[in-house]
């Protein structure tokens, strides 16, 4: 059965699209079959997986609000490696048109129900706020992980969001969970940086991935060729921290089965 990992933080500009992306990317390339649902109405993670926003025919709006089959919706085989439901401009009235449908938080979860199975991960790039595309990823989601820079700010931030995932599981999804902690953009030369990672890892624990995602030039550079980082220059730091973070998630799910 696939697993659903909602990639989310309410605050912008953390990396979440980003480990969206080269996450999905490093899975795919250890021969797993992995999906890639772009809730985002920037489309940002449909133009990194190297398919072009404005040309795609349909986009999660069809799946969600049209309900448009998910054998048309869905890019097979991006050159990114795994498939994509796109995003772009359009997403952003399905919010909309959402608050007219019955049980409108749950539209996502039904549609996943029926091809969850077909494959081993599936990752959703929420948007950076908490609407109705958000509940609707974390309504059909297994857990939650969050990207988070080490500065004082996101630590205030990811409080909010803890609190918001807790409301939610009570509320829309009792089985969610947090999935884990990734720290992102990451500079061990700036003092702030190692005092909040301390603290990180003091309140959650083994929650805290121990990979953490440099601050990487080749990475922030990879969207704008259309392709995760791995295919833009395979050996980047970037690249290497999330192949990094894949394994350590597969390692965790291999003790956890045991």
């Amino acid at each position: 059965m696939g697993k659903i990992i909602s990639i989310a933080n309410q605050k912008g500009g953390v990396g979440k699209t980003t480990t969206c992306v080269n996450l999905a990317a490093s899975m795919a390339a250890t021969k797993r079959n992995i999906l890639v649902i772009d809730l985002d109405p920037q489309g940002n993670a449909t133009m990194a997986s190297g398919i072009d926003k404005y040309s795609v025919d349909f986009t999660a709006y069809d799946l969600l609000v049209e309900e448009t089959s998910f054998d048309e919706v869905v890019c097979k085989n991006t050159p990114a490696g795994y498939d994509l439901i796109a995003a772009n401009g359009d997403v952003t009235a399905a919010e909309i048109k959402l608050m007219e449908v019955f049980a409108r938080e749950l539209r996502l979860k039904n549609t996943l129900a029926n091809v969850k199975d077909q494959y081993d991960y599936i990752f959703i790039d929420c948007p950076p706020s908490l609407n109705l595309l958000t509940i609707n990823a974390m309504a059909a989601s297994h857990s939650v992980l969050v990207p988070m820079q080490c500065e004082y700010f996101a630590l205030e931030g990811l409080t909010a969001l803890m609190d918001t995932i807790s409301k939610l599981a009570a509320v829309v999804n009792n089985e969610l969970k947090i999935e884990g902690i990734l720290r992102t953009m990451f500079d061990p030369r700036n003092r702030l940086s190692n005092d909040v990672s301390e603290q990180l890892k003091k309140h959650f624990g083994d929650k805290v991935y121990r990979t953490v995602i440099p601050r990487n030039v080749r990475l922030a550079e990879a969207p704008s060729h259309g392709k995760p980082a791995m295919y833009y220059d395979k050996y980047s730091a970037g690249s290497k921290a999330y192949l990094a973070l894949a394994g350590e998630m597969l390692r965790r799910e291999e003790i956890l089965a045991l």
